[in-house]
């Protein structure tokens, strides 16, 4: 099997987790590169690993496959931002799946999904596109995770969870069976979700309630 080329766009933290990702599956990919929009990394390296230049890169290497690795809790929708204007068709995206992973068969990975090391999928379900889960994410039963939504590490799902696209789920945050977490809201870190959170709010604490910004308005 050759494996096929592929390019990370983003040079920050998660492309170094994805890097690692991609080296530990040498029979599917071969990294080529890294693109980011900040010229100071361009001419740069990642963990040895060319940053070639701006993003827009992407269109001069047709034959690779890609991955964006970006994910940010202040901006939640900035993967799905990307993806969107880079305008690349579905067989563009690369889904890399960590082999330490733990899929139960049967589960589906929409295109663009990065799952690593340590996840556990524990039965059969779908997951979204341009999705990330970072190491030891737990999945259980019936869940539904969104396009580009993103886990940050331990991370636990009950069972009968729905995440709306864009959702962030802070570090070893746990989301109670189900309930739902609208469009691009935000569970911070060690938060215990007990009850539905509404689109574009942030919530943390245990139990979790929603967070105020400074003109005391739910954010």
């Amino acid at each position: 099997m050759t494996p096929r080329p592929l390019l990370l766009v983003g040079a920050g933290g998660l492309a170094r987790e994805a890097l690692a990702a991609v080296r530990a599956l040498p029979e599917q990919w071969l990294a080529l590169g890294a693109l980011d929009d900040d010229p100071a990394r361009h001419g740069t390296e990642l963990d040895g690993l060319p940053v070639l230049g701006g993003t827009e890169l992407v269109h001069d290497h047709p034959e690779a496959a890609v991955l964006a690795c970006v994910a940010g809790v202040r901006r939640p929708r900035g993967r799905a931002e990307l993806v969107r204007r880079l305008d690349l068709p579905p067989q563009r995206w690369a889904t890399v799946v960590h082999p330490g992973c733990s899929l139960a068969p049967g589960v589906e990975i929409g295109v663009g999904t990065l799952l690593l090391a340590g996840t556990v999928v524990t039965a059969p379900q779908r997951i979204g596109a341009h999705v990330v889960a970072m190491p030891h994410v737990l999945l259980t039963h019936d869940d539904e995770v969104g396009d580009f939504v993103t886990l940050a590490g331990r991370a636990t799902l009950a069972g009968g969870v729905r995440l709306g696209q864009s959702g962030y789920v802070g570090q070893c945050a746990v989301l109670k069976e189900y309930i739902s977490v609208g469009e691009a809201a935000v569970i911070g870190m060690g938060s215990v979700v007990l009850t539905d959170v509404p689109p574009g709010q942030t919530w943390a604490g245990n139990p979790a309630r929603p967070l105020p910004t400074n003109n005391g308005q739910v954010r």
